[in-house]
């Protein structure tokens, strides 16, 4: 039985184990190792550390810390985790860290390791471990005891570690998580997300500027990331974020007025549209494997070939993207737009601005169920595929604005609908993914028509390939659709939206 605690100790714990009372058991800790130097590793968005782990790069290797006995394999530069080296760290990591998320520093500072046991009276060893302590600066230290219970003596390292975590007296930190954002300096809250606080009797005009706000400082964390290019999720959380602000702007329909809402959706859309072909493109090499692993053997030289075209394409599109980004035009437009939003004076209010925000989510986000609601009942298979992709429309604004109100209504319910609602929602993503490739590939298709290149029959077979299957693919989703909406459509989930959303008064329906 092993077990690691977390510490914030404002110094470290090595001062604190004297004063302990263990009853007939006592600390011992060895001579400590010299400090050296170390570098907290993990994702953009704490991927690790919400795992309950935290990884630390020292010169003598990868240390993955938590969930009992300590991780070790030889030193790797940070990467994706399939480019680094096999090893027991890379191995438990494949299964918690995104393929899409690269590795990266987020804190250094100096390490201190001692060896720690736990003795009894006769001097036996009941309890052996290493305590960390990792010092980022400026009082921002986390002290880690690893602790193996010997055979025999669980019921030791359980004494233990409640001892120790009342003599922490409030300074044990709650996760993993606590523990790397207090090394990052950051609000573990708020590492790769957004939070803002509502309340029920607030005006819908503050609601919308505090979501619109808390979404650009969502969108601006990504730009160096994207300029780096450290990994494709930059650019994906960038978008998301944007996305998020237009569709407050367009679903929170009379809280600014028509022309302040034309101006909106134009400035934030001309700024969306400068990401797009960059994002196509990434999605594309993302799925390049399973793209090759679809089609007929005779089709992949040509597929190679057009993923080689797209690479070369991505690497232009990302050079005018960090362009724009780095430019002065970009930097006095986002400003702009922050100081609309941190100083609303000038921002024109529509005939719903003063409405509470309550009874106004109550009233957008019924209204948008039941549209979903009524749209899906109504597939079947002679559908028009465009009634599919506006069910797909409907279940994202559904999905934003309960996202948006969560906290009137109690994150944790909320979840639990949105949870309800995602097979759906993957359904018909998949469903659109596949019907916009095919679009996509033969728009490219029909460029090199009539081209001189030498590999250009190859391409267009490749992608005729290619197309064939993602067809098929479509019809596979779209006979899903009707059974993913049935999943969601339980009286169950009926009852919750009607019991966290339906206007008060509103007749049955």
């Amino acid at each position: 039985m092993s077990e690691m605690l977390t510490f914030a100790s404002g110094g470290d714990l090595r001062t604190a184990f004297g004063g302990v009372d263990l009853g007939k058991l006592s600390f011992s800790l060895e001579e400590g190792d010299a400090t050296v130097p170390f570098a907290l590793l993990d994702t953009f968005d704490a991927q690790i550390a919400a795992a309950g782990l935290l990884l630390v790069q020292t010169g003598d290797g990868l240390h993955l810390l938590g969930g009992g006995a300590a991780l070790r394999q030889d030193c790797a530069e940070p990467d994706f985790i399939a480019n680094m080296p096999v090893g027991p760290v890379t191995k438990m990591l494949a299964g918690i860290v995104s393929p899409l998320r690269t590795l990266m520093t987020v804190a250094e500072g100096s390490l201190a390791r001692q060896g720690l046991r736990v003795l009894d009276d006769y001097q036996k060893t009941h309890l052996r471990g290493t305590l960390w302590v990792l010092d980022a600066g400026k009082g921002r230290v986390v002290s880690l005891p690893a602790l193996t219970a010997l055979r025999g003596y669980d019921k030791s390292l359980s004494k233990v570690t409640a001892k120790l975590g009342a003599k922490a007296d409030g300074r044990k930190l709650g996760s993993m998580l606590e523990a790397s954002a207090l090394l990052r300096g950051e609000d573990p809250a708020l590492i790769g997300k957004t939070r803002i606080v509502m309340t029920p009797d607030e005006k819908a005009f503050k609601a919308a500027n505090d979501i619109i706000r808390a979404q650009l400082v969502a969108a601006r964390r990504q730009e160096d990331g994207i300029i780096a290019d450290i990994d494709s999720e930059f650019l994906h959380e960038y978008r998301v974020a944007l996305r998020r602000v237009r569709s407050v702007i367009s679903l929170f329909k009379g809280v600014y007025d028509d022309k302040q809402t034309a101006d909106l959706k134009a400035r934030f859309g001309a700024i969306m549209a400068r990401t797009g072909r960059l994002r196509d493109l990434d999605v594309y090499l993302i799925e390049r494997d399973r793209y090759l692993a679809l089609v007929p053997a005779r089709f992949r030289p040509g597929i190679g070939k057009l993923f080689d075209m797209f690479a070369a394409q991505r690497d232009v599109e990302h050079a005018k993207l960090t362009a724009y980004l780095d430019g002065k035009a970009y930097e006095k437009e986002v400003a702009k737009l922050e100081k609309l939003f941190d100083k609303t004076r000038h921002l024109s209010k529509g005939p719903e601005a003063g409405r509470h925000a309550l009874d106004f989510a109550k009233a957008l986000i019924w209204k948008r169920y039941r549209k979903v609601c009524k749209i899906a009942r109504a597939i079947d298979d002679t559908t028009p595929d465009e009634q599919v992709h506006e069910l797909r429309i409907e279940c994202k604004k559904l999905r934003y604005l309960m996202e948006f109100f969560a906290p009137l209504f109690g994150d944790n319910e909320v979840k639990s609908l949105i949870k309800a609602l995602k097979k759906l929602q993957d359904n018909l993503g998949n469903f659109n993914d596949y019907s916009v490739q095919q679009a996509a590939l033969q728009e490219q298709a029909d460029a090199l028509a009539g081209s001189a290149e030498p590999d250009t029959v190859e391409i267009a077979t490749g992608i005729g390939g290619l197309v064939t299957v993602l067809h098929n693919k479509q019809l596979e989703e779209r006979s899903r659709v009707t059974a993913s909406f049935a999943a969601f459509d339980s009286e169950d989930t009926q009852a919750r939206f009607r019991a966290l959303f339906k206007p008060e008064g509103e007749a049955k329906k």
